[in-house]
């Protein structure tokens, strides 16, 4: 895992000379998720989640300062624990961009592991996008995750902690092929057992393998409540 972490690293420091031949966009990421416990280890999770542009361009030429929000986010998923350390889950995704609605089907397979001092988690997920003006999209994508407590051994509330997300994803729209590699250190605070907030950065590529890049920067805010 660190790794993997260390070459993505490596890998999107190797590509700041392609900055000048590249777009891209700045802006917010804030997202509320709501999670729920059921009975016989079934879960539910509500996620919201905004993308608001602040500054887009190409590097090296004037930029648009403008904000706008580009998207909005309305996910619903449930899952299972499945054997010790496992989960599934499925879900659905409703996003409003540019005046339109799009769809999207999501599953997942989670597993995590845990060590002395931290634990990793491996997400692999499939979806689906259709929406009324694009072509289907469909993308596979896998997410490691290592989250490291910073006071002491495990968490509890009151203590901040440490998250690295580091994600590629593949994408496959009208016979055509995409890779996005995704970067997000994050810092964290657990509130109560229940409720906790992130704050870092979303780092995201896409079309290198074309001559250019396009870049993405965004400042997430995470909000986590059960419920």
């Amino acid at each position: 895992m660190n790794i993997r972490i260390f070459i993505s690293f490596l890998f999107v420091i190797s590509q700041i000379h392609l900055l000048s031949q590249g777009d891209y966009v700045m802006g917010l990421l804030p997202s509320i998720n709501l999670n729920k416990s059921l009975e016989k280890d079934w879960n539910i999770n509500l996620k919201l989640e905004s993308r608001q542009a602040m500054s887009e361009g190409v590097f090296g030429s004037d930029s648009n300062d403008e904000f706008t929000v580009l998207l909005n986010d309305f996910a619903l998923m449930t899952g299972k624990k499945v054997g010790l350390n496992n989960s599934v889950a499925v879900g659905f995704l409703l996003r409003l961009e540019d005046n339109e609605l799009q769809y999207r089907t999501t599953q997942q397979f989670i597993i995590i592991k845990k060590y002395d001092f931290f634990r990793i988690a491996y997400r692999f997920v499939t979806d689906q996008t259709f929406s009324s003006v694009n072509v289907p999209e469909f993308r596979f994508r896998k997410r490691v995750t290592m989250e490291l407590p910073l006071n002491g051994t495990s968490l509890d509330p009151n203590e901040f902690y440490a998250k690295i997300n580091n994600e590629y994803l593949h994408s496959f729209e009208n016979n055509k092929y995409d890779l996005e590699v995704r970067l997000m250190p994050m810092l964290g605070y657990q509130f109560k057992e229940r409720n906790k907030f992130e704050l870092g950065l979303d780092y995201r590529i896409d079309s290198f393998i074309e001559t250019f890049s396009s870049h993405s920067f965004w400042m997430s805010l995470n909000w986590y409540l059960k419920i």
